[in-house]
């Protein structure tokens, strides 16, 4: 799934962005503006905005239209003094009420989190997910009828105006050699953008009459796009020198999850915890493929029920699963569904298939907005027995539907969405949100989804052996020397997944190190409910656990259970 606010560490853009001689942002506060809590948060959101536009249209303030960040070099330490000064005065208030204080802390984490992914991890110079991810595309501009289509059509000229310099400042940052697979996703990344500038975003408009305009959109979009192929191009260049130095190291991945996500614990006993889920799940798997296959092996039995695909296609199939996880959700009274806005399903652009599946939900300045599901295909480029491997199972498929929409993904933004605390709606963690969403997967099965068949529970099982082998896999390649290709040995022997899947998911261990969040949120999460609904009523308390998880909008996990546990400090408890 891709979420922006996880991932936004951007600037100031192009279009409306400080000069080099402009005062840093955070330092021109006045005195008015922050001189109470509620001021301080309000003036902070604010200049996070200014300082990373793209985020900001991307939580629906469409007053940043057309902006991108300022990735120059006296962008990046804009952002970066920015951040600091947020955490140094946010640590000036007192005499604040318990909700402040758990306020104060959300917005301290989240200025950390993203100096590590700054400065620390120094993405902007080592990973072009920085840029890929953090503004680069205009499908805000493209899927979202929040204006007439002139209105977004002029916007996405100015973003495309912005691009060609955007493309400047990212030569001049990435530091070459990366690593093979960082080259492979920024050539498909950067290439598969300019292919979508000239083609899906221009089919979009493609009704709008004004002569003018449309001349001026064809021209700035030729231009984006060649700037993007030339990104493309010159990273094809230095694939022959590629370096495999991805990993982050022991030392600065263990300072990852402690900026990041709050957890503070040595490498061995989280590399063990993940080995006893993945053994957890690799037993229920072999007690559900006795029931399912009893004649196959394991992987025999997995193949049968991936052999199942979806008739129509899983796009359409994901359109038929949303209503009937929606009824199961709402006759077992697990959570509540703010509001009434239904989820669209559709295949997801060229542009962004490095994972299978996705959610782009609307921010919370968005009225009227739909979320769109997202659903790769498979790579062209591989054969055609590759291909129909990597096509989900109709009961694969139904865990990712549940995880992205029903009840994951969707509906946690549509509770975070309606938090009393806007900084709660803006920035919602990586553990927090895909935590919830895998977490929801395996919630499904034991309130009884499809009522223990068990074609069904293996379909939940992949999903869950597939997280548990990014868990280890993250902890292998950045902090014991795993091999990318050991990496994806372990996804199809340990985890059962199909070829193509296996190499996309080693791949994406090396530039995405913290994608063991999925489990680490996951098994996070399940402590906490256990602990919590011991002390309100056990199995009939889960919906008031949800409803209660949910509206705390995405901060890290341990700063829930301390809100929720009523403990003196925030820790990770598994």
């Amino acid at each position: 799934m891709r979420l922006k606010a996880l991932t936004a560490i951007g600037a100031c853009l192009l279009a409306a962005c400080s000069t080099a001689d402009e005062p840093v942002a955070g330092g021109n506060d006045t005195a008015q503006a922050v001189a109470t809590w509620d001021g301080f948060v309000s003036n902070t959101i604010e200049q996070w905005f200014a300082l990373d536009p793209a985020f900001a249209v991307y939580q629906g303030r469409h007053d940043f239209d057309g902006k991108l960040p300022d990735w120059s070099e006296a962008g990046l330490k804009r952002k970066a003094d920015f951040l600091k000064n947020v955490v140094q005065k946010a640590r000036t208030y007192s005499n604040l009420t318990p909700q402040q204080q758990f306020q104060r802390e959300y917005i301290i984490k989240v200025a950390e989190g993203q100096l590590f992914w700054l400065e620390d991890a120094d993405q902007p110079h080592r990973n072009p997910a920085y840029y890929i991810g953090g503004g680069l595309d205009p499908n805000v501009y493209v899927a979202r009828n929040y204006a007439d289509p002139e209105v977004r059509m002029r916007a996405l000229i100015d973003f495309f105006n912005a691009v060609p310099q955007a493309a400047k400042n990212i030569r001049a940052n990435l530091e070459m050699p990366l690593p093979a697979s960082f080259s492979k996703y920024a050539i498909a990344g950067f290439g598969g953008l300019a292919q979508y500038y000239t083609g899906g975003a221009r089919q979009a408009f493609a009704d709008v009459e004004d002569p003018r305009l449309t001349k001026e959109f064809m021209a700035s979009s030729a231009r984006a796009a060649q700037a993007m192929q030339g990104l493309a191009d010159w990273m094809k260049q230095h694939r022959d020198g590629a370096s495999r130095d991805f990993a982050l190291g022991p030392e600065r991945f263990a300072r990852m999850l402690k900026t990041t996500e709050m957890v503070d614990i040595p490498l061995d006993r989280l590399e063990a915890i993940g080995q006893a889920d993945l053994h957890r799940n690799q037993q229920a798997l072999k007690a559900a493929c006795a029931e399912f296959a009893p004649d196959a092996t394991v992987a025999g039995c997995v193949e049968k029920m991936q052999a199942d695909k979806p008739d129509g296609g899983p796009v359409e199939a994901a359109r038929e699963q949303i209503p009937e996880l929606r009824k199961f959700v709402e006759e077992h009274d697990l959570v509540s569904i703010p509001g009434t806005e239904e989820a669209h399903v559709a295949e997801s652009p060229p542009y962004n298939r490095q994972n299978s599946a996705y959610i782009d939900p609307p921010g919370p300045y968005e009225e009227g907005i739909p979320s769109v599901y997202y659903i790769s295909p498979p790579d062209p480029s591989w054969s055609e027995e590759k291909r129909q491997a990597y096509i989900p199972a109709k009961d694969d498929l139904l865990f990712t539907t549940v995880h992205e929409v029903m009840p994951g993904h969707f509906v946690q933004f549509l509770h975070s969405n309606n938090s009393n605390f806007m900084f709660g709606r803006l920035f919602v963690g990586y553990a927090f949100a895909e935590g919830w969403a895998h977490y929801a997967e395996e919630m499904m099965w034991e309130a009884g989804l499809h009522k223990g068949d068990p074609e069904t529970h293996i379909g939940q099982l992949s999903n869950a052996l597939l997280r548990d082998c990014r868990f280890l896999s993250a902890i292998g390649l950045h902090a014991r020397g795993m091999t990318q290709a050991q990496s994806q040995q372990m996804f199809e022997q340990q985890c059962y997944t199909d070829p193509g899947n296996a190499e996309q998911q080693a791949a994406r261990g090396t530039y995405d190190p913290a994608y063991l969040n999925y489990t680490l949120g996951k098994l996070m999460i399940r402590k906490l409910r256990q602990d919590w609904t011991a002390q309100h009523g056990g199995r009939k308390a889960w919906k008031a656990f949800h409803d209660k998880f949910l509206s705390y909008g995405g901060p890290p996990i341990p700063l829930v259970r301390q809100q929720m546990m009523g403990e003196k400090t925030a820790r990770a408890v598994f």
